[in-house]
């Protein structure tokens, strides 16, 4: 079936590394409030989604995603409002969805919980974890949970997780609660998430995004449910009228954050022929003008046959009113010729 319109939203993981040109660090209380501009920016300019990663390491201050989500929910009205990812193997299922079914009560039914396994490790040992168990943690955690948001009395037993008989998990939202598993390149998790009924949130960051599109094609195999699928993209992107920014400040960004974590990965140091490749109209990165992003934005996601494409902003340190120039072009120059595009 031809797709008519294209959902479109934000996520971050409240970046707050160094500043490369003065080493200077961002405060996370800044950030943290930084966010809810953000949103509401996102919001005004006509965007579907905003979503919040969690982590628990000093270079990203969103280790509470549903408290920064209530936030925005005050002070927005139809933003739709969800976790990317929520770190479910080193989390209780049962305190997961009581979070974002208050919250879902509270916005009036647009809290989303994206599920992942994560692909920072930190939590597991400061929740008290072990990292041998990482599948079976997940697998076990997010059956639970689509049990407790389908069951209002639920009765557990599993490895994982204290044993629960009949015991009623609270608050029960009027409206629906979409749980939908993070993927970052695992053929049994698109699988399993096509069995399960339950929406696909593909992270595409780097190489080539088309290379993705079986894992597509797979999840729409599987797919058995009456209900229609539903697939999301998340890649890094940047908007901006001036392209010297590409240079400099998008640079600057990527690198900063990707040679860190990239020291403790093992990756390759990232450069400015890494950025070149990245911004090719094969490339995961989608950065440049508004009509450059947008075109790779229509040529991906018609190929692909997604129904929401997210942009990651900032990836690493960004001044905060590049940020927003980067959201209001999404909404305000980037929206309408990808909606033009998906009507014809």
């Amino acid at each position: 079936m031809k797709k008519t319109r294209l959902q479109l939203g934000i996520t971050t993981f409240a970046e707050t590394l160094p500043n490369p040109k003065t080493g200077k660090v961002i405060s996370q209380d800044l950030r943290l409030q930084q966010l809810i501009e953000e949103v509401k920016l996102a919001e005004k300019v006509g965007l579907d989604y905003y979503g919040v990663g969690e982590h628990h390491r000093k270079e990203f201050a969103a280790s509470a995603p549903a408290v920064i989500l209530a936030a925005a929910a005050s002070v927005t009205k139809t933003i739709k409002l969800g976790s990317a990812v929520t770190v479910l193997s080193s989390d209780d299922p049962v305190r997961i969805y009581q979070q974002f079914a208050t919250l879902n009560a509270l916005s009036h039914g647009r809290a989303e919980i994206t599920a992942g396994r994560g692909s920072f490790i930190e939590s597991y040992p400061l929740f008290g974890y072990d990292l041998n168990d990482y599948d079976e943690l997940f697998e076990e955690k997010l059956n639970l949970l689509l049990k407790i948001r389908d069951q209002e009395i639920v009765s557990h037993q599993g490895k994982h997780r204290p044993s629960m008989d009949q015991l009623g998990v609270y608050p029960r939202t009027q409206y629906p609660l979409m749980i939908a598993r993070g993927v970052g390149g695992s053929p049994e998790s698109v699988v399993n998430a096509a069995i399960a009924g339950i929406p696909l949130f593909l992270a595409i960051i780097g190489g080539q995004p088309i290379r993705f599109k079986p894992y597509v094609d797979l999840y729409l195999q599987r797919w058995k449910h009456q209900h229609a699928p539903f697939i999301a993209v998340h890649s890094h992107g940047f908007i901006s009228e001036d392209v010297s920014h590409l240079e400099h400040e998008l640079f600057d960004s990527m690198a900063s954050v990707m040679n860190q974590i990239g020291k403790e990965r093992g990756w390759a140091p990232y450069t400015k022929a890494s950025l070149k490749a990245s911004l090719q109209p094969d490339g995961a990165l989608y950065a440049g003008t508004p009509e450059v992003v947008a075109k790779k934005i229509i040529t991906f996601s018609k190929a692909m046959g997604i129904d929401r494409f997210t942009l990651h902003v900032p990836v690493g340190f960004m001044e905060h009113h590049l940020v927003m120039e980067t959201i209001r072009l999404f909404g305000e120059k980037v929206k309408p010729l990808i909606d033009q595009a998906y009507r014809e």
